[in-house]
């Protein structure tokens, strides 16, 4: 799973279909290059001291990494955008809430394309 580093890339998932959640939000969009999915995270100053944020960060990191590539399509660029919450919530619950957002993203998105 390869990482989002440019801010195009943020701006354009954020112009996509998005999962809000309780300690997170769960922003995609297709590419046409048929790579790997890509993840970005971002948390703003609103969440708290640097610390706090880099905490969220590590935790959705882990989450990411829990959830692992299967549960994202390929070719799609993810953004998790994290709250506060993400602070005290239970880690297993927030991989479930992560699962979940994936989900619906999926139904949104539609079926995969054919291989043939």
């Amino acid at each position: 799973m390869d990482r989002l580093r440019r801010r195009v890339d943020f701006v354009a998932a954020a112009r996509g279909p998005r999962a809000p959640g309780t300690a997170f939000t769960v922003q995609c969009r297709e590419r046409d290059d048929g790579g790997p999915p890509r993840v970005g995270l971002t948390v703003s100053r609103k969440v708290g001291t640097a610390t706090e944020r880099n905490r969220v960060r590590r935790r959705l990191r882990d989450a990411v990494k829990q959830a692992g590539p299967g549960a994202m399509r390929p070719s799609h660029d993810y953004v998790l955008v994290g709250r506060r919450a993400a602070l005290s919530r239970d880690f297993q619950l927030l991989l479930d809430d992560l699962r979940q957002a994936l989900r619906r993203l999926d139904r949104k998105a539609g079926p995969p394309p054919s291989t043939d």
